[in-house]
């Protein structure tokens, strides 16, 4: 492991980039390196296997894009990047390619939501670098579209979010059908022990860059909790929406949850949309690009885009749910105080959340200000209050019958002839009754 690296002078001269990406990243007026560039860009460079840890926003996309381009206009080869959400991998496709527009840069992104013909499309014009979510990877793996026995460079980035999403199986399998020779580069706001682990498993001697302890946040965002009950927080939205006027970023903790308070905020009058598992990739980059432009002043997500979300200049983060796991709490209130700007994020929290609480302040070793609840509006009845997404379905106009062909009892929603909760289903038989498996036609027609 790295535990004494000398930073090099200020400015990216003195890295060992070569000259075109130099003249890259002046045309896009990019003249300084962050800390975690400074450290991880030469090792890269040299073809080590590294381990970044830099808290979020503070350009680890660049830190691996940089060495991993100049790389690929070394040796003839490929390279592979896998995210853990969709959003992310449109990002740092994005920058990839405003860094390698000039050199003639190839990519291909592999995500879920789309059809696979655009793709395969892709593929076919041999892309030099493969981004892609690791269970669209898998399908084509699968299917034989796509190989990576020329890839030599991989890149894991934010590796503890794929773990926490469950894509440790399918990680597995993707370092199966990559080559042993290679340089892995594993990049991450924060570095738990499963981390490690990982790490030793698919990397030779890697070196540790560590800029920022995990947890650290970013350094112009302050903090502010509100303690209060679960049936105060819609108003405690409204009239926080009513003293913020910039763009607002909220968290729930589910996508149901999302879908309901975007409904009241744009209820309450401000442009608003959500972005989480259920809606289509077209849904969630109007939202993003809605959100960028202005078009929506408020974004409603969940933990599965909190690692997607670039935007600079949002002013307030708020979390409607706190996280299920303290370190989403950092990656949320990441989003705002980017690229060295101001933001303030807010939490809302129950009282029977402490726990919660105190756990997060463990991770980001400081104790969060409580401010006192404001004077809260009226209590609005909104058309989503009542609503339920689970469970909820229209009853059907059709009898339900139990073993026996006779009409269940609705009122205790259980079968009169075994007693048990929800036998609804009718016993197949023939019409004469000799073969009880048999699929009777006529009843199948008619119910």
């Amino acid at each position: 492991m790295l535990n004494d690296y000398q930073e090099t002078p200020a400015g990216f001269s003195g890295l060992g980039i070569a000259p075109s990406l130099l003249e890259a990243l002046a045309k896009l007026k990019i003249s300084t390196p962050t800390p975690i560039q400074k450290q991880a860009i030469p090792l890269a460079i040299q073809g080590k296997d590294l381990m970044g840890v830099a808290q979020t926003g503070t350009g680890k996309t660049f830190a691996f894009g940089i060495p991993l381009i100049q790389r690929l206009q070394q040796l003839s080869c490929r390279a592979l990047i896998v995210l853990p959400t969709r959003e992310l991998a449109v990002q740092v496709d994005e920058a990839l390619n405003q860094l390698g527009r000039g050199l003639g840069l190839k990519t291909v992104i592999l995500i879920g939501g789309t059809s696979m013909f655009p793709q395969l499309k892709a593929l076919a014009r041999n892309p030099q670098i493969i981004i892609a979510t690791p269970g669209r990877l898998n399908d084509h793996l699968n299917q034989k579209t796509v190989h990576l026995n020329e890839v030599k460079i991989v890149v894991l980035d934010e590796a503890d979010r794929m773990l926490d999403m469950g894509f440790a199986p399918q990680i597995q399998k993707i370092f199966h059908y990559l080559p042993p020779v290679r340089q892995t580069m594993l990049f991450s706001a924060t570095m738990a022990p499963e981390i490690i682990k990982m790490a030793s498993s698919y990397m030779k001697l890697p070196l540790r860059i560590e800029v920022a302890p995990t947890g650290t946040l970013a350094e112009k965002v302050t903090q502010e909790i509100f303690i209060c009950p679960k049936d105060a927080k819609n108003q405690l939205i409204e009239k926080l929406l009513s003293q913020y006027l910039g763009p607002v970023l909220i968290f729930t903790r589910t996508k149901h949850g999302a879908k309901r308070l975007n409904q009241l905020i744009r209820e309450f009058g401000h442009r608003s949309a959500e972005i989480h598992s259920n809606r289509s990739l077209a849904q969630r980059q109007d939202a993003m690009k809605g959100f960028k432009s202005g078009k929506y002043r408020v974004l409603i997500a969940t933990d599965i885009a909190s690692r997607g979300i670039d935007v600079i200049g949002i002013e307030l983060v708020i979390n409607f749910d706190l996280p299920e796991q303290a370190e989403d709490y950092v990656h949320r209130i990441g989003r705002t105080a980017r690229a060295g700007q101001v933001g303030h994020a807010i939490s809302l929290v129950t009282p029977d959340q402490r726990r919660e609480l105190k756990d997060i302040e463990r991770l980001v070793r400081k104790n969060l200000p409580v401010s006192k609840l404001p004077d809260l509006p009226p209590a609005r009845v909104s058309s989503f209050a009542n609503t339920e997404f689970t469970r909820n379905r229209r009853p059907s106009s059709r009898p339900r019958f139990n073993r026996n062909n006779k009409p269940a009892s609705f009122a205790s929603g259980r079968a009169e002839s075994t007693g048990r909760p929800g036998n609804f289903a009718p016993r197949r038989t023939s019409a004469s009754g000799k073969y009880p498996n048999s699929t009777n036609r006529t009843f199948r027609r008619r119910y």
